[in-house]
Order: C-alpha cells, then structure tokens, then sequence
C-alpha cells in the first residue's frame, strides 16, 4: 500500500485508480521515492533513446525532460525554485518557510531553474547509450540520496502547515535497505564500472544542503526535498561528465 501511494504521491499517472489508499500511507512513501524513480527515469531514457533515432540528441534531450515533467507535475522542479527563492530571499528562519510556502516564483528560482537547465543541456555531448543510462540510473540514485534528509533533519513546520499536508516518517532500517538497494541496483547493473564514481558526487551535495537547511531554519520542507533531489541528479550527471571527458 505504501507503494501504491509513493507512485500516486511522487507521479501525476492515475495509479490511484488502482485502489483507495488511507492518507496515512502517504507518510512512508519517501523509501519508495527511488523505486518511482525506475518509472520516471526510465520512461525518460526510453524517451531519449526513442527520439534521438529520429531527432537531433538536442532535441530529444528536450523531449525527454518534457516527458519528465509531465509525469511529474514538475513537483521537484517546484521545489527548487522554491528552496532557492526561500533560501536566497529569506534572512529569518520564520522568512524563509514563508518564501517557500508562497505558490509565486521570484528571482532567485527564475534564475536557479533558467541556470539548472543550462547545464543540463552539456550533457547532449554524452554518446546516447551512455546519456540514456546516466538517466535511468541517476534519477533512481539522487533520490536515494535525497531521501535521506528526512533521517537527518526534523521537519521544519508543524504538520498542518505542510503545502501537501505530508510529514514523512523517518526510516526504519529495513526501509533505508529497500531504498539503498532500489537506488543503486540499476547503476551496478547498466553502468560501465568506470562511471561508479559518480555515485559519490551527491554526497557532498546532501551533506552542504544539510548544513544550511540546518542553520536556516533547523529541519527540512517538502520544497528542501524536491531541491535537494534535482541538485544530486545535476552533481550526479556533472561526474558522468567528468568521468567520461577525462576518462
């Protein structure tokens, strides 16, 4: 059941079709949030790898993260505007969650997303097979990673103030396992051993966004969440790129 709502949660497809889920289901849907990642980033790499047989790769890079956004609702894609609005905009804790609650983008995430994509768009000079498994296997890991900000923060707002109305619930053991094992298992498998390497570069990313969303506003937001996932997936193809250039 706490599948089912990770897919309805994180998707915008009509899993809840399937069946009715209790709300409170919703708040253990964050160790499934890399196994969501198998659909979203792999419907992306079938994309990609479908549509550069017929369009330029720079053009179906554009589709594939279309694609992405529309399976999505570009929920994280929100969430980094917000963070960066909250964060750059905010001098106060009591600020910055007041930011990041306003549906409005300002500068900071106008420019944060327009930058984002900028350096997206260097990965057209992959080779496509290589680009369409750094898809697949780097949205499954930067959502592992991520994840594990709710383990390592408390939540920043009281429950009923939440925009989704959703507090996760930290991870037990075993699920930090299903996570850990649905997040690597397709790098381990599909990527070239020499591109392994760019499994650690979201490290460091988590760990400077779980400083500052410490000393900001003491815990982390659904908004920190989205950002945090969509700046360990950059990190995690900017050391594809990297590894491949120079290796």
């Amino acid at each position: 059941m706490n599948l089912l709502a990770a897919f309805i949660f994180f998707t915008r497809l009509p899993f809840w079709r399937i069946k009715d889920v209790p709300s409170d289901s919703f708040k253990y849907v964050v160790p499934y949030w890399p196994l969501v990642g198998w659909l979203t980033g792999g419907l992306m790499a079938l994309t990609l790898w479908l549509c550069a047989h017929i369009l330029p790769v720079t053009v179906a890079w554009i589709v594939a993260i279309v694609v992405r956004l529309l399976l999505t609702g570009a929920l994280h894609e929100d969430g980094l505007a917000d963070f960066l609005d909250g964060f750059g905009g905010g001098a106060t804790r009591e600020k910055v969650l007041s930011i990041m609650k306003d549906s409005h983008i300002g500068t900071y995430g106008v420019i944060g997303l327009i930058v984002y994509y900028l350096l997206l768009m260097q990965m057209t000079v992959l080779p496509l097979e290589i680009l369409c498994l750094l898809v697949l296997c780097g949205d499954c890991w930067a959502k592992f990673v991520a994840s594990q900000i709710t383990n390592l923060l408390p939540y920043a707002r009281k429950e009923e103030d939440s925009k989704s109305k959703v507090v996760y619930s930290r991870m037990r053991i075993w699920e930090i396992c299903i996570a850990l094992v649905a997040g690597v298992l397709p790098a381990i498998l599909l990527l070239p051993m020499r591109f392994w390497i760019a499994l650690l570069f979201p490290v460091p990313v988590l760990l400077l966004l779980y400083f500052l969303m410490k000393r900001k506003i003491g815990g982390y937001t659904g908004d920190c969440c989205g950002a945090l996932f969509m700046l360990c997936e950059l990190s995690f193809y900017i050391g594809g790129l990297i590894i491949w250039k120079f290796y």
